[in-house]
């Protein structure tokens, strides 16, 4: 008898040690801040894990091959598909584990490793108040007035910027190059990350810039302002996918638990008005009416991580030496 209660005591204090065992999750820095998804989220899974976890924000991938083995990450959330080939060879990442049959995506979700959390199409947003006629394509923006100025971001730096340079590298082929030789007059400027882009936006500084097709939902949100719309492109637009995946090198128990609470109503439903993005795992109907009645192109554009892998350092030197001209 004493044996049992010796063993149901030690097996008590593992569940309760386990419980208590605080998750860590490296996200990026926008997602943690007082107006990003993660105070939402964290305190959702809190209450529905009995646990605790905690964001610890920064550069993600940089940092993960940097500490590698010895990481404190349990999850990361963050990643994107043009940066999966070099994360996945790292050998640091875990199958999720999770059912993709729930996943509510424009293209076919195969990857059994990083699972969607949410996404949106890289568009160029511009100002109705200073753009009467918005580009309908790649060859409408390319012939804008020199004077109609956008501002994008630089894809060295960047994951927006990254996937403009694979969008149009998508699109154009060998004529990429030619493509941004007649774009460079009309960038207004090249910034190291969206935030800063975006912000010269807002403040009026250019009207147009490289952002999001769900951005103008914050606008027409939280400012009653829909002047601010996504260009929608004949050629179709860029899928920008976020992605979270559990480390191989973590035991914490409440790892598995995360990434199921990623495809739940209580994660996803905390996306759009925070993150704003489509959430991964709901369909329009279950969006907020916003994002519902944003436009939207007819075609997704999509490279597989080896696709994106491959080309991305032609894409990159071709818009860098034809900005330098």
């Amino acid at each position: 008898m004493k044996a049992y209660l010796l063993a149901a005591g030690i097996l008590t204090a593992t569940t309760a040690v386990a419980q208590a065992e605080t998750l860590t999750v490296y996200a990026p820095d926008y997602f943690t801040s007082e107006w990003g998804p993660g105070p939402t989220i964290e305190a959702a899974f809190e209450e529905s894990c009995g646990c605790e976890m905690e964001f610890l924000p920064g550069d993600l991938l940089p940092r993960i091959m940097l500490e590698g083995k010895n990481t404190r990450a349990d999850i990361v959330i963050g990643l994107n598909t043009d940066v999966t080939a070099k994360a996945r060879s790292t050998g640091l990442f875990s199958p999720h584990g999770q059912d993709k049959g729930q996943l509510e995506l424009p293209i076919a979700w195969e990857d059994d490793t990083f699972l969607p959390f949410n996404w949106a199409y890289v568009s160029f947003i511009y100002d109705a108040t200073k753009i009467n006629t918005p580009p309908a394509s790649f060859e409408d923006l390319r012939s804008m007035p020199e004077d109609q100025k956008v501002v994008i971001q630089d894809p060295r730096s960047s994951i927006s910027g990254l996937a403009l340079v694979l969008w149009v590298k998508a699109v154009y082929g060998d004529q990429a190059e030619a493509f941004w030789s007649d774009m460079a007059p009309r960038i207004l400027t090249v910034t190291k990350g969206w935030s800063e882009a975006y912000g010269l936006f807002t403040d009026g500084e250019a009207p147009m810039v490289l952002s999001y097709n769900t951005s103008p939902a914050y606008h027409i949100a939280f400012e009653e302002d829909e002047t601010k719309k996504a260009a929608i492109f004949e050629e179709g637009h860029y899928g920008f996918f976020e992605l979270v995946a559990k480390m191989s090198t973590t035991d914490n128990p409440n790892a598995d638990k995360f990434m199921e609470f990623v495809l739940s109503d209580a994660f996803q439903s905390a996306i759009p008005m925070t993150n704003f993005s489509y959430p991964s795992a709901q369909g329009p109907s279950e969006w907020p009416e916003v994002f519902a009645n944003l436009p939207a192109p007819d075609k997704a554009i999509f490279l597989s991580e080896d696709q994106a892998e491959a080309i991305r350092a032609e894409a990159i030197e071709e818009w860098r030496r034809a900005l330098l001209q």
